[in-house]
């Protein structure tokens, strides 16, 4: 619902500000101190301007927090961000209870209930995990829950040493067919250089990859987080790409942002959706082994969008079982896709190079079935 004061709004900037299912994502540094403990009075900062756009026109409201580690540091006596991943799990484990407790407190005061969603890579790719992880985020919003999402780190391995969250928060803003992401942070917007430096420019509109030739992404963390501008801008192009409008601004901006004001960087949708299972395959799964294809089975699958079949798999490496995300490779040694493989790694050497005819009965289907195959 369009307010008065959004007639002279630009078009995308409009797009923002009448969306009617939105995604925000903030991190660690603008959410916690740098020593660590959560900063109450930023959650209230950014929860006001949230509930202040819920309760203006009803807009269905989903938020990705980082801050769990981060939050969980001071009351274990933590004066830095662990390297250990035991001890960034217990981080988390305690972290993330104060950061949630924190943010019912706050949401509270607007009447607001919200409910606390953690995800892998894995709960998306799987069949079964998708249905349940969709199912469970559209029941909350039609409550009016305020689903607030992070990533599983107290059980996680690989998403806590590579994932991260401005990255989650474009899948499921893809996942859920939100209209716009907000990626939050401590900096305005992206930078045609240094922010800290003279004479470098905010870009305020980008509307594909030719507004980003010469721009530096830079990692510039706080010390209590994962992610940086590089990572944003990675995430804005993954949601672009599936025709999510992107705002990335600082957390004090949020508000404005979300009214569609001239405020950060706004990046315009340049695709159209894709099936969600298969942008979660590509941006949010580490394969847990490669299967070697040769140049027929290549050609089936990125040329004609085939299912790999076990005549075309030349060699198996790693240990992965049925229903795990492998990468295919070809000839070369470069990687053409990734796929949810029906096999384990201990099935496969007996079938290579073998028609599906020539195998017994319960051999008889795809490596990897086409609808599971996602092209990099």
């Amino acid at each position: 619902m369009a307010t008065s004061g959004q007639a002279a709004l630009t078009t995308p900037r409009r797009a923002v500000a009448e969306a009617r299912r939105v995604v925000v994502k903030i991190g660690s540094s603008s959410l916690t101190t740098r020593a660590g403990g959560i900063d109450a009075d930023r959650i209230d900062a950014l929860v006001d301007a949230l509930a202040a756009r819920r309760r203006a026109d009803e807009t269905q409201l989903v938020l990705v927090s980082s801050g769990a580690i981060a939050a969980g540091l001071a009351p274990l006596g933590l004066r830095h961000r662990p390297r250990d991943l035991a001890t960034q799990q217990a981080a988390a484990s305690v972290g993330q209870m104060l950061l949630v407790s924190r943010y019912a407190a706050s949401f509270a005061r607007y009447g607001l209930t919200v409910g606390q969603v953690l995800l892998t890579g894995e709960d998306v790719v799987r069949r079964a995990h998708y249905r349940n992880a969709k199912r469970n985020f559209e029941r909350l919003l039609d409550l009016g829950v305020v689903p607030v999402v992070n990533e599983n780190d107290a059980v996680a391995t690989d998403e806590i040493r590579f994932g991260d969250n401005d990255r989650l928060a474009a899948l499921v803003a893809h996942l859920l067919h939100a209209d716009a992401l907000l990626l939050l942070s401590d900096v305005d917007g992206l930078y045609d250089g240094d922010p800290r430096k003279p004479g470098t420019r905010l870009i305020s509109e980008v509307t594909g990859d030719a507004d980003l030739e010469g721009v530096v992404a830079g990692k510039r963390g706080s010390g209590v987080g994962t992610g940086g501008m590089a990572s944003k801008v990675d995430a804005a192009q993954v949601a672009t790409s599936a025709g999510v409008h992107v705002v990335l601004t600082s957390a004090a901006h949020a508000g404005a942002a979300l009214a569609g004001e001239q405020v950060g960087t706004h990046f315009t949708p340049t695709g159209r959706r894709l099936p969600t299972r298969l942008l979660w395959l590509r941006h949010a799964t580490t394969p847990r082994g490669r299967l070697y294809l040769d140049d027929g089975a290549v050609a089936a699958v990125v040329g004609r969008r085939a299912s790999l079949l076990s005549a075309g798999v030349t060699a198996v490496e790693g240990d992965f079982v049925a229903g795990d995300p492998v990468d295919l490779v070809n000839a070369a040694g470069t990687t053409v896709a990734r796929g949810v493989v029906a096999y384990d790694a201990t099935e496969l050497p007996p079938l290579l190079g073998k028609s599906t005819t020539a195998l017994g009965p319960r051999h008889r289907r795809e490596v990897i079935h086409r609808d599971d195959l996602a092209l990099l």
